[in-house]
């Protein structure tokens, strides 16, 4: 991982929903390369995933417990 894809993982960590187009030029790549190391950090495992952080208590849930 060079400084670049450290780039693009901070830039999906603080919003996951960029854009290919979006991230690209965040990180000063254009969006073909952009995309091939978001592809190749999801490969190897380094982007696990995306995910949304959801109010529970809008959803009906006052309490959270987390199992281990």
């Amino acid at each position: 991982m060079d400084a670049i894809d450290a780039r693009i993982v901070r830039a999906l960590q603080r919003d996951g929903r960029l854009t290919n187009l979006e991230l690209a030029e965040e990180v000063g790549l254009s969006p073909s390369p952009c995309l091939r190391r978001v592809k190749n950090l999801e490969a190897a495992g380094i982007i696990q995933g995306y995910s949304a952080l959801v109010d529970q208590k809008a959803c009906g849930f006052p309490i959270t417990c987390l199992v281990r």
